[in-house]
């Protein structure tokens, strides 16, 4: 793991930077008016600005934690033994991904989260395949679990759990914290340069300015889907308008997202709970991964394609993918909701065969039969009979 990264690290190199041009101050930066910053020693001044200062691991107010000590998904990398047994807080995508990798090395990993079910921001069929599949490779799922305080005792570190008013001790070598992320603005004294923000991060407008217009922001510092790939196309909105005077929506984007376990689980678009509090009716196509030849061969058939579109229409909505691929998948679906393809046209696709994006195909080709109705199997049977 360590030689890819190492092998990629240049890409975000100071020094790559350097020789297309820009130049790089390295240091702490805050804002001393609304066009100065100072990093380090100097003070720089902009007639445009962009924030891009990311976001990092939320961790939790438990008791004795920091004492304790723990991990997060940018730590957790520096181990240089396996623990022997690990406690994962909180069952969003870090989480998950993490247990399940750590258990696969030979861990004893137990999952703990607060709500009543993992990935709550997910399709609920797809959270019960990835909880069945993450239980089946041998995690220990507290749901409901709270983590009340934390402490050391001898060369483990001792969580105390509390579930439906009942405590609950748990050793651990290691504890991941996989809380969710917060922004990094604390040290950019925005005050001074007029830029409002939030606990959620620096609020922006549709064009992704501040409350100063001269200032831009992108990517984690300002989203709600902090994805590496959303705040590459936020910045890609920020050059536009900033730089070339033009006028590019963050609500134009179509933003779709997986979560890297196995089965990966990839959405894009609408949930049917966010079409029904939007009061949109919806027709659902589902096809179960055990109905798709390479997904049986590979013995990797849990999970499921998911397609919403507006009811007695092909128009794409959203959807769920849960498959060993699904992240590879979802672009298709991506890419006709952005295009406006509806799922009928999908159908006339050609997928090689045998793939695990053919469950894509017999969705849409299970569109395709609604409209075959009483009125037009009928007119198919007559002209058939009239043809023969």
């Amino acid at each position: 793991m360590r030689r890819i990264r190492a092998g990629i690290s240049h890409h975000d190199s100071a020094e790559r930077f350097r020789t297309l041009g820009v130049d790089v101050f390295l240091g702490e930066a805050r804002f001393l008016s609304p066009n100065r910053v100072q990093v380090g020693a100097a003070t720089l001044r902009f007639k445009k600005a962009v924030i891009a200062t990311g976001a990092r691991a939320v961790v939790p107010p438990i008791e004795g934690l920091e004492a304790a000590g723990y991990l997060t998904n940018e730590t957790v990398f520096s181990l240089t033994e396996r623990p022997r047994d690990l406690a994962v807080i909180g069952a969003g995508p870090i989480g998950c991904e993490l247990a399940q990798a750590f258990v696969l090395l030979g861990s004893e990993v137990t999952l703990i989260e607060k709500d009543s079910e993992l990935l709550i921001r997910e399709d609920r069929d797809a959270a019960k395949v990835l909880a069945n599949a993450l239980a089946r490779d041998g995690v220990q799922i507290k749901l409901d679990s709270s983590v009340r305080r934390a402490s050391v005792a001898g060369d483990s570190k001792v969580l105390e759990l509390e579930r439906h008013g009942e405590t609950e001790r748990l050793s651990v070598d290691e504890i991941l914290v996989g809380a969710g992320r917060a922004p990094h603005i604390e040290e950019l004294n925005l005050e001074s340069a007029g830029v409002a923000y939030e606990r959620t991060g620096v609020v922006v407008n549709d064009y992704l300015q501040t409350t100063n217009l001269k200032i831009y922001a992108a990517g984690d510092v300002c989203l709600s889907h902090k994805f590496t790939h959303t705040a590459d196309a936020t910045a890609r909105i920020v050059i536009q308008n900033a730089l070339f005077l033009g006028r590019k929506k963050l609500s134009r984007l179509t933003i779709p997202w997986c979560t890297y376990t196995t089965p990966e689980v990839a959405h894009v678009g609408m949930h049917q709970h966010d079409a029904a509090a939007k009061g949109i009716e919806l027709d659902t196509y589902q096809i179960p991964m055990k109905q798709v030849d390479r997904a049986v061969t590979d013995g990797s058939d849990d999970g499921f394609v998911k397609i919403h579109v507006t009811k007695g229409t092909d128009q794409i909505l959203g959807a769920t993918i849960v498959a060993d691929h699904a992240g590879e998948m979802i672009s298709e679906i991506t890419l006709a909701m952005v295009h406006q393809v509806g799922l009928g046209k999908i159908a006339s696709v050609i997928h090689p065969y045998p793939t695990q994006a053919e469950a894509i195909k017999k969705a849409a080709d299970a569109y395709n039969r609604t409209r075959l109705t009483p009125l037009v199997k009928k007119l198919m049977a007559r002209w058939l009979a009239w043809t023969r």
